[in-house]
């Protein structure tokens, strides 16, 4: 898979960090401990800087572009230096310079696997920390256009400028900006991450044809915003759930990206009171009941919210901000209402 080469490539391309930005990047010049450059392009000047050793504030091989507030890995210096759009190409490129042999052809069995079986934690790790905050990017365009406007707590949401995409195994490889969620264990370590490709032009999901996609290990996993302790939310989708936490801002909530992900959420030893934030349709039902069950043979309280339409998000943009926290005020308990609900401006 792109993102396991990439995630390999990227690492051994750190190490020679020096030798990589004296071959695609000739016109800049070592200063310190980084290289400067006019941009990833390869144009005289200073603006752009390449870390050329691991340190606390990043690992070897990331680069920022002042100028423009780009950044990247070494990968993204081939790619671009080069002018290569396909993945296979930029990996080729890579790997002659690195003089790596070419990569096995995979197995039927592998090419099988699902996007998030091929999809390792250390892959996932690496694309959330190559990514960057969502304040003033498309990112956060993207949820503003879906009714999302209070991002606070929404630190497990990441942008990447240039995410790769391949529909399938024959097709060439894209590059589109994406919003990257890290999905997290009880203990908050990265175990997997999630994509959905975004289209800058009318800031809605790529017109792809599968604009979502998890890799890592997800189960008993998801997406969470805020601390969890003895009160919180859980729902499938990212725009669901932060659609809700917009009239209930300080209620810790996750997101488990599926409906049988979502029945299957480890529960922190804290919890005594679980809201399940649940969709409109058969598969949110089931969900529903599962987590009910489990979460009342452990001694934890269950309490369901419905949206009025197929999910919380649909009401948000389609009832508005008042009719959601209308919703919300009448299915949480009180005592968390005034614990949890923001008052109306």
């Amino acid at each position: 898979m792109a993102y396991q080469d990439a995630s390999d490539l990227a690492y051994r391309l750190g190490r020679q960090a020096e030798a990589v930005c004296r071959h695609y990047l000739a016109n800049g010049r070592r200063e310190g401990g980084y290289w400067l450059v006019g941009d990833v392009r390869n144009t005289p000047g200073r603006s752009m800087y390449v870390r050329l050793k691991d340190s606390p504030k990043g690992l070897a091989g990331k680069w920022t572009d002042a100028a423009t507030g780009e950044h990247g890995d070494l990968i993204d210096v081939i790619r671009k230096s080069c002018g290569l759009a396909d993945f296979k190409d930029v990996a080729d490129e890579a790997r002659t310079f690195l003089s790596m042999p070419p990569p096995e052809p995979e197995s039927r069995a592998q090419q099988r696997q699902s996007p998030a079986s091929q999809g390792s934690p250390e892959a996932a790790r690496w694309l959330v920390r190559m990514s960057q905050p969502i304040h003033n990017t498309i990112v956060q365009a993207y949820l503003r256009e879906r009714g999302i406007t209070d991002i606070r707590g929404t630190g497990s949401l990441h942008y990447h400028p240039h995410c790769y995409y391949r529909p399938n195994e024959h097709s060439p490889t894209q590059t589109w900006p994406a919003m990257i969620a890290a999905v997290t264990g009880l203990d908050g370590k990265i175990t997997g991450a999630h994509r959905t490709w975004l289209d800058p032009r009318r800031r809605d999901k790529a017109p792809i044809d599968t604009p979502r996609r998890a890799m890592g290990d997800l189960l008993g996993h998801a997406v969470c915003f805020g601390i969890g302790g003895e009160v919180m939310a859980a729902g499938e989708g990212i725009e669901t759930v932060l659609s809700l936490r917009q009239v209930l801002p300080d209620m810790p909530m996750l997101a488990a990206l599926s409906a049988a992900h979502l029945a299957a959420i480890l529960f922190p030893d804290t919890l005594r009171r679980l809201y399940i934030v649940r969709d409109n349709d058969p598969a949110g039902d089931g969900a529903r009941d599962s987590l009910i069950e489990r979460a009342n043979a452990v001694g934890i309280e269950a309490i369901v919210i419905s949206p009025e339409l197929g999910d919380f998000n649909e009401d948000l943009r389609t009832l508005g901000i008042d009719a959601l926290r209308t919703e919300a005020r009448l299915q949480v308990a009180p005592q968390d209402v005034a614990r949890f609900m923001a008052l109306a401006a």
